[in-house]
């Protein structure tokens, strides 16, 4: 199994055992359940990385934080509430970074291409928008739909959206592309 597919499949994972998790178990329990695929997941890339990656550990310790404070209190709206403070955050520290003339996006593609410093600006601009509209995306849906409808937007809506955003950055990705530098033997 290839890296990219692997991190695809443990990233991906806790989604689906929390979908699942809420046809069979409600939300709670689903909460439940994400809470401890995330945990599993996080262990399986440790093991098989042999490194704990930033996001999915950010990820996981807000899973955690408002997944605990879901069953704690008896509220889904933490658990409802967290992609909107994960997806907002991921906005801000790219945003932000640029102020610090820091390419934060660099540290996650670096290892899949390579581009001039034009390209990573724009793309952590682009990137960083895109991360806010989903955190308002988020809010709009979880205030104003069934708690069903919110979880079924959170799979089906936002999985693709990311992909479908990803897949359009490739022609922009092409434009500012540059072989990276090799190294005398």
């Amino acid at each position: 199994m290839n890296a990219q597919f692997r991190r695809l499949m443990l990233d991906l994972g806790p989604l689906i055992v929390f979908f699942a998790g809420f046809k069979y178990l409600g939300i709670f329990g689903a909460t439940a359940a994400f809470m401890a695929a995330v945990l599993i997941s996080l262990y399986a890339g440790l093991v098989l990385e042999k490194r704990l990656s930033p996001m999915p550990l950010f990820t996981a310790l807000l899973v955690l934080i408002f997944g605990g404070l879901t069953l704690y209190l008896k509220n889904d709206i933490f658990i409802k509430m967290k992609p909107t403070v994960l997806y907002a955050f991921f906005g801000a520290t790219l945003i932000g970074g640029l102020s610090f003339k820091r390419l934060f996006i660099k540290y996650v593609f670096a290892q899949a291409f390579e581009l001039d410093e034009t390209g990573w600006r724009q793309l952590t601009w682009r990137w960083g928008i895109f991360f806010l509209v989903l955190a308002v995306l988020n809010e709009l849906v979880w205030r104003n739909a069934s708690t069903a409808a919110w979880v079924s937007f959170k799979v089906w809506g936002i999985i693709p959206l990311i992909f479908l955003f990803a897949l359009a950055q490739t022609p922009f990705v092409m434009k500012h592309h540059v072989e990276p530098e090799k190294t005398a033997d």
